[in-house]
């Protein structure tokens, strides 16, 4: 009896620890990485100089400060990414044509659509 009940705890345990990595991993995934950065501080060698958070926040900073995303952070500098905030991916593969593209599934039954060759 007590052995049943000690494999049920062990089994709560780790049920629980990997909802709580799977929760841990969606959170930081939703989210891109970016930083206030002074876009007047452009150096060739190290990026931009990151800054406090609330010079972003206002529109009264002494800096002229903006989000940042992605990059490499060296010390207080960060270089390699863009002001441009990321899209939020699909999860799906972009085969690089334009929206009006209609090479993937096709559904439609016998030689509908545009694509048909007659007969």
């Amino acid at each position: 009896m007590e052995n049943t009940r000690r494999r049920l705890r062990s089994g709560t345990v780790v049920l629980g620890g990997v909802g709580l990595l799977a929760a841990a991993l969606t959170a930081c995934s939703s989210e891109p990485d970016k930083r206030c950065v002074d876009r007047g501080s452009y150096n060739l060698a190290k990026g931009y100089k990151i800054v406090s958070d609330k010079n972003c926040r206002t529109t009264k900073a002494a800096v002229n400060a903006d989000w940042y995303y992605g990059g490499k952070k060296k010390g207080s500098w960060v270089n390699g990414g863009s002001f441009t905030k990321p899209r939020k991916s699909s999860g799906g593969s972009s085969t690089g044509g334009s929206a009006g593209d209609h090479d993937g599934v096709h559904r439609g039954g016998f030689g509908g659509g545009h694509h048909s060759s007659g007969g």
